[in-house]
């Protein structure tokens, strides 16, 4: 069995804390559902984002709300409405996910989504990711959040060799995520994680020179060393 990647020392929490909320204070995206903290719209933003960037997601996100405008809303309307409205995300599955929530909520919680995690994760469609995202975003809890972005942040500052998909790693980075999150600014920090992953530490290309974790990435040699042999 091979041996998973330590966890960071309290030291480098603070590090990794420290310039990524300051690097977020300078170079956070300015996006709608960061304006809100409605579970609602939280969710539906969240659901959009899965597998659809960011530009593709915005006009639809304002679509959306302006026609579906609550939980109660969307319970209530046609499916086919519901299917039509979310064209040309694609995923179609996930319109209906996000009905069946509606309707979950309305039937249950009163047209409300509950703030806690063993609820929310009772919701088919909420996983472990989504589930923190709400948790974070709208009700300002200390919730970790792993998606793509921040697996792979987390995975290269942290880790840097081994499977970063499977199953024991995964975990780890669950793991670290929690260990990483500061107690206060959770809604700043999680967002600062999604947008340094998506803007400076894409999967491919990512921006070193640029990155406020150079100096302590474990990855970043390796990336550096590849940028200045291709000269």
């Amino acid at each position: 069995m091979k041996r998973l990647p330590p966890l960071p020392t309290p030291p480098r929490r603070q590090w990794f804390r420290r310039r990524l909320l300051a690097w977020y204070r300078a170079n956070g995206r300015s996006l709608p559902w960061r304006d809100t903290d409605d579970p609602y719209h939280i969710l539906v933003s969240e659901v959009m984002l899965q597998q659809t960037q960011v530009d593709r997601v915005l006009p639809k996100y304002h679509e959306w709300l302006k026609r579906f405008p609550s939980l109660e809303a969307l319970a209530n309307a046609a499916e086919d409405d519901v299917v039509q409205t979310w064209r040309p995300l694609g995923y179609n599955i996930r319109p209906r996910r996000l009905q069946a929530i509606a309707r979950e909520a309305v039937a249950n919680y009163g047209g409300a989504l509950p703030g806690d995690e063993e609820t929310l994760l009772s919701f088919k469609g909420i996983g472990r990711y989504t589930a923190g995202a709400v948790m974070s975003f709208a009700f300002g809890k200390r919730a970790a959040i792993l998606d793509t972005n921040v697996a792979r942040v987390l995975y290269r500052v942290f880790v840097g060799k081994g499977d970063p998909k499977g199953h024991a790693m995964i975990n780890r980075l669950w793991e670290i995520s929690e260990a990483v999150l500061p107690h206060k600014h959770v809604f700043d920090f999680n967002q600062a994680l999604m947008d340094l992953g998506a803007t400076v530490c894409p999967a491919r290309k990512p921006q070193c020179e640029a990155c406020p974790m150079r100096r302590g990435c474990k990855s970043a040699p390796q990336f550096l060393k590849l940028k200045t042999g291709s000269r």
